[in-house]
C-alpha cells in the first residue's frame, strides 16, 4: 500500500499501510444524500455506478461476521468529502468508518479504475482486502453490490489467517 493518509469520518486519520490486521475497504464511486440532487444525469447509464447506499447496507448487515472471519476492519472509501461520509455512516447506522480519498494519491498511486461523468471522475466500485500494508486480495467488477459483501465474507472463510 502507498505511503497515504486519510481523514476518517470520526475526525481521526488512518494509513491503511498502517493496519497490522486484514481490513477490508470497498471503494465506491458516489453516494446520495437525501434531498439534495447530487446524482448526476447520466448516473444510471454507467454500469456499475448505481448501487452504493445498498453495498454499504450490505457490509453493515455482514460487520460483526466478518470481524469474526480474520477481518480486523472494515472501511467505505470514496471521493466525497468527510462530512459528506460522515452524513451517509449516521443516516446509514453503519458499525464502521468512511475514508475520504477527496486527493485522489491513492487512486493515483495505485491506478484505480475511474469513469467520468458530465466532467466530474468518479472512482469505480472495487473492494480491497488489505494485510500488514500489502493488497491480499481485490474484488472488481463488483455486481450487484448489495450482495457484494456476501462474496467478500465467504472469501474471508476460505482464506482465514
Amino acid at each position: 500500500m502507498p505511503d497515504v493518509s486519510f481523514p476518517v469520518t470520526d475526525g481521526t486519520t488512518v494509513n491503511l499501510q498502517d493496519l497490522p490486521r486484514r481490513t477490508v475497504t470497498y471503494v465506491s464511486p458516489l453516494t446520495g444524500w437525501p434531498n439534495k440532487d447530487v446524482i448526476p444525469e447520466e448516473w444510471e447509464d454507467v454500469p456499475g455506478a448505481r448501487g452504493c447506499t445498498p453495498e454499504s447496507r450490505g457490509f453493515r448487515s455482514h460487520y460483526d461476521e466478518l470481524l469474526e472471519n480474520s477481518v480486523g476492519e472494515v472501511f467505505g472509501l470514496s471521493t466525497q468529502t468527510a462530512e459528506y461520509q460522515c452524513e451517509a455512516r449516521d443516516r446509514l447506522h453503519l458499525p464502521f468508518e468512511m475514508l475520504s480519498e477527496t486527493e485522489w494519491e491513492l487512486a493515483s498511486e495505485l491506478e484505480l479504475p475511474a469513469f467520468t461523468i458530465e466532467g466530474d471522475e468518479y472512482l469505480k466500485r472495487l473492494t480491497m482486502v488489505i494485510s500488514e500494508g500489502r493488497i491480499e486480495h481485490v474484488f472488481y467488477l463488483i455486481f450487484p453490490p448489495d450482495e457484494h459483501a456476501s462474496e467478500v465474507l465467504e472469501w474471508t472463510k476460505e482464506n482465514p489467517r
